[in-house]
């Protein structure tokens, strides 16, 4: 389906591009489609985006009131443009000026009144870039003899009109049976949006049945068969053959279509370690722009689907790139020395042929971690890693090095693990070059992907830094600043459960430093959660490389390149962007020049650690800088972080699914559970041992008249004085499980015995006035 968005993907500010070309690509044949797009030009031409010529389009020059934002509505009716640029706060659309905008689009949003203090801007839609999905999941129903189709997420505030032949489907029977509906026109003008009915979606046909219905929620239910394009074969000049390297891979996975890992090697060096990760080659296999590499970015990742995966590679291609034991194969590779203080002084990158001697899995580990010190007795499992024990520890110790440092310079710990239940085996497990969030999870010296993780992100940094250096194009993983105020909140709710909060003279605190706080606490699942939802996804973003003009870079606070910002290259059978910059690194090693003339007969090693300082001529061409380039240019960037927001979504989906299948026989029961949030309209509490979260609406507290108090996270009874605090145990009744819509109604059990220790809440109350005079210049003197 042709959008505005790719529309303009074809167009440049400088050459005409003609109409006939457009109706190619996109296979415009008819009369009726080609009047369509005719109308469409039309109507983007009096919005000034694009101008009409003889010759063809022409796109203008692009116009600052105008906005590329993406729309996140409620279910209240409260729309925001989110903006791509991240430079201004987000924009208030009110439903009149939404223009049939759906939850989810990316549209062009123009500001028709600015912010004034605390209040957001306020803009219009003028034009609809790009919507999220043309296929929704339904319910049915009939009004004024019309068939309706009602979309499951409730955030798209309208309804569909279908087809009479359509009507079959519907009975009061199946009126909560859900159906996939796809839109042959969207909303326009007074014209309501029409569909039809692709198929029913039982919500009794297992879990296969829930992953489809999650697949079809987030629009990758269509299986896009793999062309048949021939895979290419790694260059074997300039490759360093380490067959004879003990090379191990770290694997938790168990599923059969599990995508291959990065492989390692480890030893002690210099008073550290020296670590070599090896990355499959995919960009040496995929030619750039054939019909298998636009297949790879229209999938974009790979799916882990709780027990079973949606890969991102064909079956040739996975084949061709894994690792096996006693295998030779082609990788991409990068050498770290690290220090004995966890800090990587020195890198090279380079190509290589290596051959792994063995697999470590989580049996082996935790017999490794059950496992006497000095005992000489080797366990059965592990006889056959008998020559590798020595170097499995220095991994574990490497990991351990580099995840300390890496606390040590700002990393959030946050210990949220995937639910242990059924169906979710394989999500139980870390994902390596999983970027989605801008936390990380306790070592687990049991997991060999969690040990793996920090290998990996010490690798992605080291490229980061070597682009940075040598000011050459890539993509890395950006994560915005902290919002104070919500960070405040999680502050107040820290103390209110009389946690003692060390400031120092300027009263500054970090997320880092509130999450080893709540380390220490028995309630750190829940402070651990109220944290993780005050910190923002991290994006995509690119770093072009122009001949004369400085990229932009990540500045920490104290003046120096930021060393957590990561350029992810290591696990390219994951993400289509990482194959990316594996092409950037393959570019660099192939074509860079190493020397300024060919009359020069010493050669600079391009991927060496500080090559930049021997080098004053320019390391690409023009031609081949502009193809990188390309390569990370936004209009792609945009449709990778597009790409990886479902993928989050997708992954929440099927953990928030399968726990409410879990929690769906238990109806009736009574159970343990803690408070994990406290609003005015009543409070989450956390079901153990699921991790399930419900709510017990206020209304169902009929006992009193319950006060919201937001500074201590609680309600209080007026007359009872019975709280209900943030961190609280307490026995709940399983109400109702609505498995579509994700949500658990709970009602208290047991009531808990009312406080009267009203000096304790004044102490409490003393310590939140204190803060609050501090806070204000704690949080906005702090960079996060």
């Amino acid at each position: 389906m042709i959008t505005v968005s790719n529309l303009l993907d074809h167009l440049s500010l400088h050459e005409t591009f003609e109409i006939k070309k457009i109706e190619k690509i996109h296979k415009i044949s008819n009369k009726a489609e080609r009047k369509k797009l005719e109308i469409a030009l039309t109507a983007l031409s009096r919005l000034g985006i694009i101008e009409i010529h003889e010759s063809g389009l022409l796109k203008l020059k692009e116009d600052h009131s105008l906005i590329k934002a993406r729309l996140r509505c409620s279910s209240k009716g409260y729309c925001f443009a989110v903006r791509d640029d991240k430079k201004g706060d987000d924009i208030y659309v009110r439903d009149n000026f939404l223009n049939h905008a759906w939850n989810g689009d990316r549209v062009l949003v123009k500001i028709t009144r600015e912010a004034v203090r605390r209040r957001s801007p306020e803009g219009k839609v003028q034009c609809i870039l790009e919507r999220s999905s043309s296929n929704i999941p339904c319910l049915l129903d009939i009004e004024n003899d019309d068939l309706l189709a009602i979309p499951l997420d409730d955030r798209i505030l309208t309804s569909i009109q279908l087809n009479e032949s359509d009507k079959p489907y519907f009975s009061e029977e199946r009126k909560q049976n859900l159906f996939e509906v796809e839109i042959d026109r969207f909303p326009i003008a007074q014209y309501d949006a029409i569909g039809h009915i692709v198929r029913p979606l039982p919500l009794d046909a297992g879990n296969k049945g829930d992953i489809d219905i999650l697949l079809t929620k987030n629009n990758l239910h269509k299986c896009i068969p793999s062309p048949k394009s021939a895979i290419k074969s790694p260059v074997e000049k300039n490759r360093r053959d380490l067959t004879n390297q003990e090379t191990l891979i770290f694997r938790s996975w168990n599923s059969e279509d599990a995508p291959p890992l990065p492989a390692i090697h480890v030893v002690p060096f210099a008073g550290g370690m020296r670590l070599w990760i090896h990355s499959p080659s995919v960009a040496e296999r995929v030619g750039i722009g054939n019909n298998l590499d636009n297949w790879l970015l229209e999938k974009g990742q790979a799916h882990c689907l709780g027990d079973m995966w949606k890969p991102l590679l064909n079956k040739n291609l996975t084949k061709a790139c894994d690792f096996k034991v006693g295998s030779a194969n082609k990788a991409i590779s990068v050498q770290l020395d690290i220090s004995s203080e966890g800090e990587v002084i020195d890198w090279e990158f380079f190509l290589s042929e290596i051959q792994p001697v063995a697999e470590v899995n989580c049996e082996h580990l935790t017999s490794i971690e059950n496992r006497k010190p000095k005992s000489r007795t080797i366990p059965t499992i592990l006889k056959p890693l008998k020559a590798q024990l020595v170097q499995i520890q220095s991994a574990i110790f490497t990991a351990q090095l580099l995840f300390k440092r890496e606390k040590e310079e700002g990393l959030i710990e946050l210990d949220l693990p995937t639910p242990d239940i059924k169906n979710l085996s394989e999500l139980s497990w870390q994902e390596p070059g999983d970027e989605f969030n801008q936390w990380k999870l306790p070592l687990n010296q049991t997991d060999p992907q969690s040990i793996l993780c920090p290998l990996l992100r010490a690798a992605n940094k080291a490229f980061y830094r070597h682009i940075h250096q040598l000011n050459i194009p890539g993509l890395r993983i950006k994560s915005d600043s902290i919002d104070k105020n919500t960070l405040n909140d999680v502050v107040k709710s820290a103390l209110a459960l009389e946690l003692k909060l060390e400031l120092d003279e300027q009263g500054v605190t970090t997320a880092s430093q509130l999450a080893d706080l709540f380390a220490k606490n028995t309630s750190r699942r829940v402070l651990d959660k109220l944290l993780r939802n005050c910190l923002p996804t991290p994006k995509l973003t690119s770093c072009e490389s122009q001949s004369n003009s400085t990229q932009e870079v990540e500045i920490s606070p104290n003046g120096q390149l930021d060393r957590s910002a990561q350029a992810p290259w290591t696990c390219p059978t994951l993400n289509y962007y990482e194959i990316i910059n594996q092409r950037i690194i393959i570019a660099l090693l192939r074509e860079g020049k190493s020397r300024p003339s060919a009359r020069h007969k010493v050669t600079i090693n391009l991927g060496k650690k500080d090559c930049c300082k021997e080098i004053d001529w320019p390391i690409f061409t023009p031609t081949t800088l502009l193809n990188l380039n390309k390569l990370t240019e936004e209009r792609l960037v945009t449709r990778l972080n597009s790409q990886r927001r479902i993928a989050k979504s997708l992954r929440n989906g099927i953990v928030s699914m399968a726990l409410a299948r879990a929690i769906e026989p238990l109806v009736g029961q009574e159970m343990e559970a803690v408070i994990s949030g406290v609003q005015s309209y009543g409070f989450f509490a956390e079901i153990l041992p699921f991790m399930a979260e419900g709510l017990v609406h206020v209304s169902s507290l009929n006992d009193d008249w319950y006060e919201y108090r937001s500074r201590q996270s609680r309600l209080i009874g007026r007359k009872s004085k019975m709280i209900y605090q943030l961190g609280d145990m307490l026995k709940v009744k399983i109400i109702k499980v609505d498995i579509l819509k994700n949500q658990i109604d709970l009602e208290v059990f047991e009531e808990k015995n009312s406080n009267d220790d009203t000096s304790k809440e004044i102490e409490q109350q003393d310590s939140l006035n204190t803060f609050t005079e501090l806070v204000p210049v704690s949080i906005e003197e702090t960079s996060i």
